[in-house]
């Protein structure tokens, strides 16, 4: 049987985006967890379709729009990736909010013509997109997007894994999703292109090996879980950035931009040390190249609100 599916690609700091918009079912369920849930019981083929070869490739990231499940949101989002299904992706919701206003996907009645605010469900909570507009040939185009994340928080510091016959340290932090924070001199690998390879082999070996020391789970919410990758952190090559870092997932797949949740997660880890205090800006760029900005204000116990912001 042939399935029609429309999409529309994007890409926010060279990471991609698929965004589904139509020929798929609607997932039942009345939180965007249940949602989730129900997309990978019943429609994890279409998945499979878009994310993975030949119509994909291991770095793919995917999203579905879904009626929102709270009364705040304008949407939901079900994310989509070759390891399955993300509790959140910041790249993503940036990408989103572009795309939606852009295409008029989503309408917000009474915004104003040089902003305009959207709040999506995810399975990690409500998360904000407040997006710079300017009309051209009478239609919105975006100029920049700036997301507020879910509260992050430090969930284990200094945590022993096994890398082989070695030990090395990591921080495991949630920043819409959990991820092992490891100093690339610990692995004595570093940031660069031509070491790609080598950081994504290192980084399935560390997400497997903190699986294994340690099942994070949400201490609000017990369907979050799991360690979703690895954040190398490095000196930065540019002299605006305070950071350098490559996002590797769980299943090898490398992030292209800095990554929402993990630079999220690295805010949380900053602000628990004492080196982001009040609300102040972190530059970081990527390998191979791109920088985000992220505004990370001190909420509470070792706990961040990440700001981050993309701009054309």
């Amino acid at each position: 049987m042939i399935r029609v599916v429309k999409t529309i690609d994007a890409h926010v700091g060279g990471q991609p985006l698929r965004l589904i918009v139509e020929g798929v079912p609607v997932p039942a369920g009345k939180t965007s967890v249940q949602q989730r849930d129900w997309w990978r019981r019943h429609a994890d083929s279409y998945r499979r379709s878009l994310i993975l070869e030949p119509r994909g490739h291991l770095d793919m990231t995917a999203a579905l729009l879904t009626p929102p499940t709270s009364p705040a949101a304008h949407a939901g989002l079900v994310f989509m990736d070759a390891a399955g299904y993300p509790s959140m992706s910041g790249h993503s919701v940036i990408a989103t909010a572009t795309i939606a206003i852009e295409r008029a996907l989503i309408v917000v009645a009474g915004a104003r013509d040089s902003e305009v605010e959207l709040a999506f469900d995810t399975p990690a909570g409500v998360v904000h997109a407040r997006a710079r507009t300017e009309a051209h040939g009478g239609r919105p185009s975006v100029d920049s997007v700036t997301m507020t994340n879910v509260p992050s928080f430090v969930y284990s510091p200094s945590l022993g894994v096994k890398i082989g016959a070695r030990d090395v340290r990591v921080d495991v932090a949630f920043g819409g999703a959990f991820y092992a924070i490891v100093d690339t001199e610990a692995v004595g690998v570093p940031l660069t292109v031509e070491r790609l390879p080598d950081l994504r082999r290192l980084g399935v070996q560390i997400s497997a090996s903190a699986t294994d020391a340690l099942r994070p789970v949400h201490p609000a919410d017990a369907s979050v879980g799991g360690i979703a990758g690895v954040v190398f952190t490095g000196p930065a090559s540019d002299p605006e950035a305070h950071l350098r870092n490559v996002t590797v997932k769980s299943a090898g797949s490398i992030d292209r931009s800095p990554g929402g949740t993990g630079t999220s997660a690295v805010m949380a880890c900053s602000a628990c040390l004492g080196v982001s205090t009040g609300t102040t800006g972190a530059g970081i760029d990527v390998a191979p190249a791109s920088r985000v900005k992220s505004n990370s204000p001190r909420i509470g116990w070792p706990s961040a609100l990440a700001v981050c912001q993309c701009t054309r």
